[in-house]
């Protein structure tokens, strides 16, 4: 009977659903307002932006995957100011049956932070435009080479 089991369980197909996605934290500063808005500066701005995966294992089937993004936009030139600073946790509940343990990294790290980036990125751009400034659009991430750049780093070398 256990091999029957374990072999129902080798064959049974892998599924990752997103569920369920929400805003954890946000918080957006806009310290320069209203003289940052009077300021004509055609230059691109200075972009400081920061990204951080998190995920926790909620349940038998479900994993809680949050990203973390803050954001510093400044003027340049000789007198910086800071246009606008901004935080967001976006978070998204993912089923997952099936999932071979080897690959639990990668999708944690890489098919997850994937499903949930463009919803995250509209968060942060409608975030901009109602703190009056233009949509603040983020490039598109490759989440796998993030992930592969720090499997580089946790794998000692010889």
């Amino acid at each position: 009977m256990t091999d029957k089991a374990a072999e129902t369980e080798s064959t049974e197909k892998p599924i990752l659903r997103l569920q369920k996605m929400y805003v954890k934290d946000l918080s957006f500063e806009n310290p320069n307002a209203p003289e940052v808005f009077r300021n004509t500066q055609k230059a691109e701005p200075n972009v400081e932006l920061n990204l951080k995966l998190n995920n926790r294992k909620i349940g038998d089937e479900h994993w809680e995957v949050s990203m973390e993004i803050t954001a510093k936009v400044t003027t340049k030139g000789d007198e910086e100011k800071v246009l606008f600073m901004l935080e967001v946790e976006h978070a998204g509940i993912f089923l997952m049956k099936a999932i071979p343990e080897k690959h639990l990294a990668m999708v944690l790290g890489v098919e997850c932070p994937t499903m949930l980036f463009p919803f995250t990125r509209q968060v942060v751009s409608q975030a901009a435009v109602d703190g009056g400034f233009m949509p603040f659009l983020m490039e598109p991430i490759n989440f796998l080479a993030l992930f592969q750049n720090s499997q580089k780093e946790t794998t000692p070398s010889n």
